[in-house]
């Protein structure tokens, strides 16, 4: 009983309620693929082989039951920054680390709906970077292309959707981890509203700037991942009001005024979009026009939007190496970095949380006249394996700002953006769009993407590099 691995989230939760496959089976293929593809995909640091199988025939006792939830027996992967009991979370660093006792609140809600989780997806250390390499677990690849990065940090989820292993992901996102590696990969990547997955046992994760979210194939598949992890823990403090992503899919967004915001807000680094990544998005302006909205060039008024950033990254890098077991094994990039938090984390720090509602109020005011900015992921296509990994700190800065300067703006509001596929540029690489709305916007940008998704069709596209049973390594 094979199930196809381009079968989504919102298919195979349906094939398990209807007994036409079970979930060992699939939990089975998964883990099958998982093994194969590891020595030359390399998207996980951690597979949970006998708890899963476990877990799977938990499902099937239950689904046999009569038992319904939104995932029942669907596998998933998780991004291995998120807690699960009896597993390590190592967030991409070296060092043998111990199992935590319990599972952190979005794995909590997943398993409530019934999901399994197969286990833990690579990332680079403390998801700074927009590559997934380390020398904790070697270097994630992209199934599009072997010698180019899947992006970062939430790679090892973008790879493990990319290639088939998993039906959908769970990643995370302080600066674009998941819409940068979304783009790279040609997936649906959703950054949700701060609060709206609890990053739980942190109340906030880097000083409120690193949100969970959702990587899949399908606008849908997205969003159902999204209800199913939705929540929040007792103590979080954002707590925004309830939605319902997948009842915003096949609604009419209606007629929308869109902001074609091509130029990188203000950094110290500069940054230029390339020209072949421009075309697409503006192709995809150009499909945006012809489904009846209006679209016009304008920039939201960013400001120095960046200096706001700075305090609250570095002072979140800094708690997490005050808490590193092993810190003489981090790199020095981000040794660095967190020396910078210490120095940023008082009055420096203050000033840039309270510049937020500043910013609230001001880049607000630009949706009065617009309902939805479309600006590019990243500026350029996914760099090669290694061009960043052996950079110093303000070389691996340069490169990042010039590849990702578009992402990181709504991580500072902590308003809703969701990545689309944009086509692909030279040698067959993928790259993205974002859809970005003002707080609690989902609903909207989902229906907008998934409009956009029913006209390009984008899922039945496959690279042809991936993994399978008779692949050879990378």
């Amino acid at each position: 009983m094979t199930h196809d691995r381009s079968a989504g989230l919102v298919e195979t939760a349906r094939a398990l309620a209807d007994g036409t496959i079970t979930s060992r089976a699939l939990v089975e293929q998964a883990l099958e693929r998982i093994e194969t593809s590891q020595a030359s995909l390399n998207a996980f640091r951690v597979v949970r082989t006998k708890a899963a199988l476990l877990e799977a025939e938990a499902a099937d006792a239950q689904l046999a039951a009569g038992v319904r939830k939104p995932l029942l027996g669907v596998p998933v992967a998780v991004k291995d920054d998120m807690d699960v009991a009896g597993e390590p979370t190592a967030f991409g660093c070296r060092g043998e680390f111990p199992a935590v006792a319990r599972d952190g609140e979005a794995v909590r809600r997943l398993r409530a709906a019934g999901a399994v989780i197969v286990g833990k997806t690579n990332t680079c250390e403390f998801g700074q970077w927009p590559f997934t390499e380390g020398p904790a677990f070697g270097a994630t690849r992209n199934p599009w292309s072997p010698e180019h990065t899947p992006g970062g940090s939430s790679g090892g989820s973008a790879a493990a959707v990319a290639a088939g292993l998993v039906p959908a992901a769970l990643g995370s996102d302080g600066a674009g981890s998941v819409r940068i590696p979304a783009s790279w990969t040609h997936l649906v990547g959703i950054k949700p509203q701060r609060g709206r997955i609890s990053t739980w046992p942190r109340g906030e994760s880097f000083q409120g700037i690193t949100v969970n979210g959702t990587l899949a194939r399908t606008v849908a598949d997205a969003a159902l991942l999204l209800d199913a992890a939705a929540g929040n823990h007792a103590l979080d403090p954002h707590r925004p009001p309830a939605i319902d992503a997948s009842a915003a899919i096949g609604r009419d967004p209606g007629r929308l005024r869109i902001a074609l915001a091509l130029k990188p807000p203000f950094t110290a680094l500069p940054a230029r979009l390339q020209p072949e990544v421009r075309a697409r998005v503006v192709e995809l302006a150009g499909k945006l026009s012809d489904l009846g909205h209006s679209v016009e060039e304008a920039d939201p008024p960013y400001g120095q939007i960046g200096l706001t950033f700075i305090p609250r990254a570095t002072a979140g890098i800094a708690e997490r190496v005050r808490e590193a077991p092993f810190p003489a094994l981090l790199d020095r990039r981000t040794r660095d970095a967190a020396r910078l938090g210490g120095l940023l984390g008082g009055s420096p720090l203050r000033v840039a949380r309270r510049a937020e509602a500043v910013l609230h109020r001001r880049i607000g005011g630009f949706f009065t006249s617009y309902d939805v900015v479309l600006t590019p992921t990243t500026a350029a296509p996914p760099p090669r394996i290694g061009a960043m990994a052996e950079l110093g700190g303000l070389a691996t800065d340069r490169a990042m700002i010039a590849a990702c300067p578009y992402a990181w703006p709504w991580n500072v509001l902590g308003w809703p953006g969701v990545s689309v596929p944009a086509g692909f540029v030279g040698g067959g690489l993928p790259v993205g769009a974002q859809l970005l709305g003002p707080a609690n916007s989902e609903p909207l940008l989902l229906s907008l993407a998934a409009q956009l998704e029913a006209e390009l069709r984008w899922p039945e596209l496959w690279p042809e590099s991936h993994v399978s049973a008779d692949s050879p390594a990378v």
